[in-house]
C-alpha cells in the first residue's frame, strides 16, 4: 500500500495528514475518510475541479490522465503541471505527497 502524505493546509489540514491508501477508493473519498473536508462539487466524476490537488512528490509514478481530466484542470484555479484531480487518483502503489490549493473555482462551499 501507499502512503499518503497531505501537505498543511491552513483550513482542511492544519497540521498536515499522513495514511495508507486503499485499494477501493479515490484519492478524494481517501482525504474524506481521513476527516479532510475535500470540494467534490461534481459527486467525484471528473466534471468540475473543485478536488484538485498538486502532486508535489510521486507524480511521475502516477498513470497518465484521461482526456476528460485534462480538460477539467485547464479550469482549475492554481493549475501547475503537477495537478490532477482527486477523484480520478487510485494511488493504490504510488507514495504522493499532496498539496491542497488554498482556492478552488467555486465562490462559496457546498
Amino acid at each position: 500500500m501507499a502512503i499518503i502524505t497531505v501537505l498543511p493546509h491552513e483550513l482542511l489540514a492544519p497540521q498536515g495528514a499522513s495514511f495508507e491508501s486503499v485499494s477501493d477508493k479515490s484519492l478524494c473519498q481517501q482525504l474524506l475518510d481521513q476527516g479532510i473536508d475535500i470540494e467534490h462539487a461534481c459527486g467525484m466524476v471528473a466534471a468540475c475541479t473543485t478536488c484538485h490537488v498538486i502532486v508535489r512528490a510521486g507524480f511521475n509514478r502516477l498513470p497518465p490522465a484521461s482526456d476528460q481530466e485534462d480538460d477539467m484542470l485547464d479550469k482549475a484555479w492554481g493549475l501547475t503541471a503537477n495537478s490532477r484531480l482527486a477523484c480520478q487518483l487510485n494511488p493504490v502503489s504510488t507514495d504522493l505527497t499532496i498539496e491542497l490549493p488554498k482556492y478552488t473555482i467555486n465562490h462559496a462551499r457546498e
